[in-house]
């Protein structure tokens, strides 16, 4: 029996050596955005690959992006993970808070679709998937790109109770009330001065920051593309939500998904993973993987 075991040790580092993983660059919107693509030891023309877009102001080596997709590509799946330009050309890391912010989310819906086009040059079966915020901006670049892939995976995704948390949660925050900011950049973006600058207490995770009138507006003004529920009503794909029991920045995914997965016959799957918080360390992206790799085979 022990030789046994061994022999499963062997064969799943053997696995894992013959894995690879490639950096890859894009233009997009001329800038320069990167990628890192990670492909099992048998890669197919119909190997599963999962474009992987990061949460706020993070990145495509953040721990839960980098963990997830090496567990996926011991599954037999390949992954596309992303860095987000948020205005800068060639981003790595995590977003400086000391950098000066000029992006919106919609901006995020342009590098998913070039990320996914590539995508299409390496596998015949394309998935896309969003943590946390990158889960919002994943739902509205589907909900307007409805046949782009074959179905998503949205982890920990934002939702619009806690982007009305975000809102309501300013002043005790930063200090100053959010109104007369977000009334300040909402006059100069339709005076056609988005590009204006303020100098604000906090932009989004960022004390003191210095932020466009657009950036700013885009992040803090009521917005239904926000509400994630609701963009993947819209869907036709198959959809899986993910959601950590211990989730205390997005707290309410379970609960939010709740109706519209006991109401969509089986195309919209909410799946809980117990003790697991909003990053899914260590086992919890084992468990993650797993629920991933069973949806990708049920909608093969």
């Amino acid at each position: 029996m022990r030789w046994l075991v061994g022999l499963s040790i062997l064969l799943a580092l053997a696995g894992t050596a013959a894995a690879a993983e490639q950096d890859i660059e894009l233009s997009v919107g001329g800038r320069t955005v990167l990628a890192t693509l990670r492909t099992p030891a048998s890669m197919q023309a119909d190997t599963p690959l999962v474009v992987m877009t990061h949460g706020t102001l993070a990145h495509k080596d953040m721990d839960v992006i980098r963990t997830l997709a090496q567990a996926l590509a011991e599954r037999g799946i390949a992954s596309l993970a992303h860095t987000l330009a948020l205005g800068q050309d060639r981003r790595k890391g995590m977003y400086d808070c000391a950098t000066r912010h000029d992006y919106v989310t919609d901006d995020a819906a342009a590098e998913i679709d070039a990320w996914v086009r590539h995508a299409k040059g390496l596998s015949r079966r394309i998935y896309a998937f969003g943590h946390s915020r990158g889960g919002n901006q994943v739902a509205r670049y589907l909900a307007a790109n409805g046949g782009a892939v074959a179905a998503a995976v949205l982890l920990a995704p934002v939702t619009a109770t806690a982007e009305a948390s975000l809102r309501a949660s300013y002043a005790a925050t930063y200090g100053r009330p959010l109104e007369p900011l977000l009334e300040q950049a909402t006059r100069a973006v339709a005076a056609g001065r988005g590009g204006e600058w303020m100098t604000v207490p906090g932009f989004i995770y960022c004390r003191d920051a210095t932020v466009t009138a657009r950036a700013f507006a885009s992040f803090y003004a009521a917005d239904p593309g926000q509400d994630t529920v609701a963009l993947v009503a819209q869907l036709k794909m198959p959809v899986l939500v993910l959601a950590g029991t211990k989730d205390t920045v997005v707290p309410d995914v379970a609960t939010s998904f709740a109706k519209l997965a006991g109401a969509s016959g089986g195309r919209v799957q909410l799946d809980t993973i117990e003790d697991a918080d909003h990053f899914f360390r260590d086992l919890f992206a084992e468990d993650a993987a797993d629920r991933i790799a069973e949806f990708i085979k049920q909608t093969r």
